[in-house]
């Protein structure tokens, strides 16, 4: 009997860090609430060294946000069966350390023109599968309110973040037909699209923004 009560508590130990992490892991609501709060107080504390040092600023993106992205899902998802099936470990490994790089990029330059306008998160959706979205929003500094949604899936018993859509443009989408467009471009070099990848957000950062602007108009 003292055997299998023994057995038992050692057995209940050993679950203990896992029942721990479950009940520590947020909603996918909290997730961005708490991201989002965290990643403005950086900013209004430092706003003014990122812009002299943008790097700074992408590096405290990644520290922030970096931890609640599926880079993984997002980058297969970019790349498409067509492309991910053919890319080596190696080559999607650097396509992902790319997409981060490109996204800290997307959205720093606006974030360094954000002057506590206004930012939102909404009241929290169904979170009962393994997907759902948590919408936002942003208030511009010529008083526009921007909608924005997150879309979250669970992965490990996480929530981590899979796409986002800005004023109706869809990021994913966007990214993907970039990636399409520069592979044919490129002669369906996987090598030269990963490694020009900035070159490709920074196309997809202009055409948002002139999206953007015509909408305001």
């Amino acid at each position: 009997m003292i055997s299998i009560l023994r057995r038992g508590l050692l057995v209940l130990l050993a679950a203990l860090p896992l029942m721990a992490n479950a009940v520590a892991a947020p909603s996918a609501h909290d997730l961005v609430q708490d991201t989002t709060t965290r990643l403005l107080a950086d900013l209004a504390a430092n706003k003014e060294k990122y812009k002299q040092d943008p790097q700074d600023f992408y590096a405290a993106l990644n520290s922030i946000v970096g931890p609640v992205v599926d880079a993984e899902g997002i980058s297969k998802s970019i790349m498409t069966v067509k492309y991910s099936r053919k890319a080596t470990p190696e080559q999607m490994r650097t396509f992902q350390e790319n997409f981060k790089k490109g996204l800290f990029q997307f959205y720093g330059n606006a974030l360094l023109e954000y002057d506590n306008q206004g930012i939102v998160v909404e009241p929290a959706k169904d979170e009962s599968g393994d997907r759902t979205s948590v919408g936002m929003t942003v208030k511009g500094s010529s008083g526009a309110i921007y909608p924005v949604s997150y879309t979250l899936e669970k992965i490990n018993g996480e929530w981590k973040m899979r796409n986002v859509i800005i004023n109706g443009i869809n990021i994913g989408k966007l990214f993907r037909d970039q990636f399409a467009d520069a592979m044919q471009r490129n002669g369906n070099d996987l090598d030269k699209t990963i490694n020009g990848w900035a070159g490709e957000v920074a196309k997809a950062k202009e055409a948002t923004e002139k999206s953007t602007v015509n909408q305001a108009q």
